[in-house]
């Protein structure tokens, strides 16, 4: 009976657990066209692995960097709050963002009236986005 019961909490545990898997990052490159309007993708030796605009942070090595760490970029108050807090970017987080970016820092920061500068919504394949950008990040 009790085996039956610990069963039953982790299988509402595991289904209610985001469903972001691995990711294809062959997927990501080839959509990260989406994000090359306000994003690039310049290593620290100033390779462009990815030339895009400037209205976004350079997303190299973004995946496993503090939230709002680029010296060279003006977060909002919001996401610089996230990462004051010492919040680190994942490709989970990456994956949540990426799909709704105000919704995010919302949730993670506590704040009803958090606002993102981002205002893109990737309608799909965020798995694989941030996938590709952690392929990118050493």
């Amino acid at each position: 009976m009790m085996k039956t019961k610990v069963l039953a909490v982790l299988s509402a545990v595991i289904l209610a657990a985001p469903a972001f898997a691995d990711g294809d990052a062959a997927k990501g490159e080839a959509d990260f066209k989406k994000c090359k309007a306000c994003h690039s993708i310049i290593a620290p030796d100033g390779t462009e692995i990815q030339k895009g605009g400037k209205t976004g942070p350079n997303l190299y090595g973004i995946v496993g960097k503090a939230v709002a760490s680029d010296p060279d970029f003006k977060y909002g108050d919001s996401i610089k709050a996230v990462g004051a807090a010492g919040t680190v970017w994942d490709q989970d987080a990456l994956a949540t963002y990426t799909a709704d970016p105000a919704a995010w820092l919302k949730e993670v920061s506590g704040d009803d009236g958090a606002k993102s500068k981002m205002t893109f919504k990737l309608s799909k394949g965020n798995e694989d986005m941030a996938a590709y950008l952690a392929s990118v990040a050493q």
